[in-house]
């Protein structure tokens, strides 16, 4: 348990600082954020603001993972490090677009196909490696299963529809968090209440692991690392909450593609080594609402020839363009969010009681 608050307090010291630093040196070099002109007209007082600002919460995770293995002398585990390997990995696609908008000096990024090239590299990768590395009981980081509260057996895939099943949810779930991150706060404050509610999912996975815990019972979990991915998680949800600290309204620094992308890594990563994916759009229930209204969007526009379901989508855009002040917006968001992740893990504690005998 040291470790993982280590892990947790190390990062969010870690963004608490070096995004302080981080917008210096942004400044100093004129990497701003350019806005849409076709966006809320209150955007546009954001112009020039300092983006990127993902590249910190990623050191920070790595820096308070490193360190909290370093103080407790202990080694790190291949469900840690895989997780850290997508979130770095998806973090440099989104370092190459928020790139691409600087020294191009325009709002948009890669085209659609160089950022879809860049994800499914990073996600067939992951998604072969985490079949790899089975511990003493013959457990990899990842299950050829659909997982719910824990692994479906009767959804069992062979091996090639798993690669792909895994690679669909690192689209989704990076995407998700892309589309979410547009206000200030908003993204960085829900994300630290996600990967705080899956540290609590690991914590109890690990104290009912059918292969560690002494007194695991008959509805234990047969996950491997449930520590190691708690305090992966709590490291995340640390540099999230600090870097919020300076990403809260009116911000200082934006995450940017690098940020985002490297959240929804997150995401997918955690949900997929704790057999919760199908739990996921409940906890991160937030990002899926958001993902669903520009997808409701675009399906109507096009079903209408040319009428909108909403002002604006994402949905954040169409509450502004309501008239609704930003910092509104983001905390009843933020309620919404709070809201689903007590649903996500009620449902996860739940299975697990109703299951015993």
């Amino acid at each position: 348990m040291r470790s993982i608050l280590l892990a947790g307090g190390l990062a969010l010291i870690g963004t608490l600082l070096g995004t302080r630093f981080a917008i210096r040196v942004l400044v100093k070099n004129g990497y701003g954020q350019f806005i849409r002109d076709d966006g809320p007209t209150a955007h546009h007082t954001k112009r020039g603001t300092p983006t990127m600002g993902g590249i910190v919460i990623i050191v920070a995770v790595i820096f308070g993972y490193t360190l909290a293995h370093l103080i407790t002398w202990t080694l790190p585990t291949a469900s840690g490090l895989l997780v850290i390997y997508l979130v770095t990995g998806l973090g440099l696609v989104g370092f190459a677009d928020d790139w691409t908008k600087i020294s191009k000096a325009r709002s948009l990024g890669l085209n659609s196909r160089a950022k879809l090239a860049g994800q499914g590299l990073v996600g067939i990768s992951f998604a072969i490696l985490s079949f790899q590395f089975p511990d003493e009981q013959g457990i990899t980081p990842a299950s050829q299963a659909i997982s719910f509260l824990r692994d479906i057996n009767w959804l069992q895939l062979p091996i090639w529809l798993a690669v792909i099943w895994i690679v669909l949810l690192i689209a989704s779930w990076s995407n998700a968090a892309n589309l979410t991150d547009g206000l200030d706060g908003l993204a960085a404050g829900a994300a630290a209440m996600v990967f705080a509610a899956y540290a609590v999912v690991n914590i109890w996975q690990n104290n009912q692991s059918c292969s560690t815990s002494s007194t695991a019972g008959p509805q234990c979990y047969w996950v491997r690392d449930p520590r190691d991915l708690a305090l992966v998680s709590l490291a995340l949800a640390g540099a999230c909450f600090g870097f919020l600290w300076w990403n809260a309204s009116p911000a200082k620094i934006f995450m940017g593609d690098t940020g985002s992308l490297a959240i929804g890594g997150g995401f997918a990563a955690l949900s997929i080594f704790t057999r919760t994916e199908l739990l996921m759009p409940i906890i991160a229930g937030l990002f899926l609402i958001i993902t669903l209204s520009v997808v409701l969007q675009v399906g109507w526009f096009k079903l209408t020839k040319g009428k909108r379901l909403f002002k604006m989508a994402p949905l954040q855009h169409h509450f502004e363009l309501l008239g609704w002040a930003e910092i509104t917006i983001v905390i009843r968001f933020w309620i919404i969010c709070g809201l689903c992740v007590a649903l996500g893990l009620g449902a996860f504690y739940a299975e697990w009681t109703v299951g015993l005998p």
